[in-house]
């Protein structure tokens, strides 16, 4: 008997899921002719805050969040179809429900994969032409240090972050700027890589309208969330919105990167960020 009784949350959990994950996921399918696509998408970076930035800008009463984040419709779950894709957005009733009360109502998402994916690029643009596009950037060092503790902290990374960077360092040496491709970003252990945004960012530009990319950086957010996240909605041509409970990057607990290693990457870096701020049009304070 108290076998069963303690079985039983279990089995509700388990409906409870399954009603979420697989039933109202399906009836939001079968309602996607009546469900908007979003008109905004974080396309990265990872490691840099991008989900706390979502959850800041979805505060806003303007703003409906999509199903979840990090869709990945675009890149690996492009083969779901266009149907998948919607159901994950709100109703056009919904939509024009809160724009006739608040004036503006937007939906979007955050997918920090796509930034390096040429293919995701060409698919957002030729769906959505007129998307706007936010990536949120981080110090390319403080990216791939962070990256690599992730890494050791889910058993994946055996090499020390020295060994690491030196062994990616000589893999790239291998390749130039004219034959990077999509796995010289994504494949597992590519920390340096992953920094070098201009090569990632210049297809978004090349396809994009300028005044519908907005490059951010994780230290603005740092710095001051608020005023930040107001300069989004700016962008985004709503209203301003006072963040009620701001969610910020979770604190990293790890061992500081030695000196002598961050000497040597912030002058990897350097010429590869100034190709970024010329590309863009602003610099960050990276170079230190």
């Amino acid at each position: 008997m108290y076998q069963e009784n303690a079985k039983f949350p279990l089995i509700k959990k388990f409906y409870q899921k399954f009603y979420y994950l697989l039933l109202k996921r399906h009836y939001y399918a079968l309602t996607s002719s009546s469900r908007v696509l979003p008109d905004f998408i974080i396309i990265g970076t990872v490691r840099s805050g991008t989900t706390s930035l979502y959850y800041n800008m979805c505060e806003h009463p303007c703003i409906i969040p999509a199903a979840y984040d990090e869709i990945g419709f675009f890149d690996s779950n492009y083969h779901l179809g266009l149907s998948w894709y919607k159901s994950m957005f709100t109703t056009r009733s919904k939509k024009n429900q809160i724009q006739s009360k608040n004036k503006f109502c937007i939906t979007g998402e955050d997918t920090p994969f796509y930034i390096w994916n040429p293919i995701a690029a060409k698919r957002i643009q030729k769906l959505l032409p007129n998307v706007k596009i936010i990536s949120q950037l981080r110090n390319p060092i403080d990216r791939a240090y962070s990256n690599y503790q992730l890494g050791v902290r889910e058993g994946h990374e055996k090499l020390s972050f020295e060994q690491s960077i030196d062994l990616e360092l000589k893999n790239l040496e291998k390749e130039t700027s004219d034959n990077y491709r999509i796995e010289t970003f994504s494949r597992p252990f590519s920390y340096i890589s992953k920094g070098l945004y201009a090569r990632q960012l210049q297809i978004w530009f090349d396809l994009f309208p300028k005044e519908n990319i907005l490059i951010t950086s994780t230290e603005e957010m740092a710095f001051n969330t608020q005023h930040f996240t107001n300069k989004i909605f700016d962008f985004l041509n709503i209203s301003k919105y006072d963040i009620k409970n701001p969610q910020k990057r979770k604190s990293e607990n790890y061992p500081k990167i030695k000196s002598e290693t961050r000497k040597l990457l912030i002058e990897y870096f350097k010429p590869y960020n100034e190709e970024l701020y010329k590309l863009i049009g602003k610099s960050f304070d990276w170079d230190k």
